[in-house]
């Protein structure tokens, strides 16, 4: 089957194989594009790539608690949801991987920042997700500005899709966006 991809606005995705669904950076409530809700969101496995609001919110915590799904993000956030009381986690760093159900979630570094409500929630991270049934590899910037090690990535995971960041304040604008694509 197809991987199907569905946007839910800002940087938020989810990935359906056709047995499993990975929601990635949720940002639904206080979102006046959003036009999912948390109660909509169906998934197995949560991936976050760093802590900020606008990634990981209370949406990401009822979401991960509606579906008992996996968590799947740095070892601080994987420790925050914990302590929330949802300890289905796996975590991991940059240069890591989990192995999933459908394939594995690896991390790519992401320059950027990370906290929630004033708290350090690790490194942030890119991610690469790896499809096996539909055989597609994604390629997730999360939050980030250009590197050089864009390419490094490009030539390890050779993504079939890039979702890539573009805000122009906290992140890389449209011309870099351009440009990571191009790496």
């Amino acid at each position: 089957m197809p991987l199907e991809i569905t946007f839910l606005g800002h940087s938020g995705f989810l990935f359906d194989d056709g047995s499993q669904q990975v929601c990635v950076d949720p940002f639904l409530t206080g979102n006046q594009l959003a036009r999912h809700t948390p109660a909509d969101i169906r998934c197995d496995y949560l991936a976050l790539t760093h802590g900020h609001a606008d990634h990981m919110n209370d949406d990401g915590l009822a979401i991960a608690r509606n579906n008992g799904a996996t968590v799947v993000s740095v070892f601080e956030i994987c420790n925050y949801f914990a302590e929330q009381g949802h300890d289905r986690v796996e975590p991991g760093n940059p240069g890591g991987r989990v192995h999933t159900d459908f394939g594995y979630i690896a991390f790519t570094p992401a320059i950027h920042s990370s906290s929630h409500e004033g708290r350090y929630m690790g490194m942030p991270a890119g991610l690469i997700l790896r499809f096996e049934s539909a055989d597609v590899t994604v390629y997730h910037t999360g939050d980030t500005a250009l590197f050089g090690d864009m390419k490094l990535i490009g030539q390890l995971a050779r993504p079939d899709i890039m979702c890539v960041c573009t805000g122009d304040r906290f992140t890389m604008g449209t011309k870099l966006a351009t440009m990571a694509v191009d790496l």
